[in-house]
């Protein structure tokens, strides 16, 4: 009898991608996608929504999904795809109407550097969203500069 050889998990984040070769990941590398949930690419299907075994989170990208992105964006040259990417991957944890309240509050003469500021820290503190929060924090400051922050006194 033989020994049975056990070789290590590897997680997404472990793969060394080439973009070359796994590219697109869906049709090349599908067995390194998966739904939040944990589903694989290939129980998607239709027959599986109509059963019901098919849930909206099912439907959501995965953050692990999004960095295997970023990976293939940094090897082609494209590092600020790969940044947008990450950061994407943390909004993943956030609430719907978190995402679209930051995006609001982003707008030029919407939010004033302290409101910015807050978000920022609630990014880090709470959903260890740092690429995001170095993002607003980014923002802040070039608002600053360019005179489009709101006023503290509301006009």
């Amino acid at each position: 009898m033989t020994p049975l050889t056990v070789r290590p998990v590897t997680t997404p984040s472990q793969v060394d991608l080439d973009p070359g070769r796994d590219y697109p990941l869906a049709a090349r590398r599908p067995e390194l996608l998966k739904t939040p949930t944990g589903k694989r690419l290939d129980e998607l299907t239709m027959a599986a929504v109509l059963a019901g075994e098919v849930a909206p989170e099912d439907l959501r990208i995965a953050p692990e999904t999004l960095r295997l992105q970023a990976q293939i964006a940094e090897r082609v040259g494209r590092p600020q795809l790969a940044q947008n990417f990450r950061r994407a991957a943390e909004l993943t944890a956030l609430p719907d109407e978190l995402v679209l309240s930051i995006y609001n509050s982003l707008r030029p003469r919407a939010s004033t550097k302290a409101k910015l500021g807050e978000i920022a820290d609630e990014l880090e503190s709470k959903y260890s969203a740092t690429l995001c929060a170095q993002l607003v924090r980014e923002a802040a400051d070039v608002y600053e500069r360019r005179d489009i922050l709101a006023r503290e006194d509301g006009r």
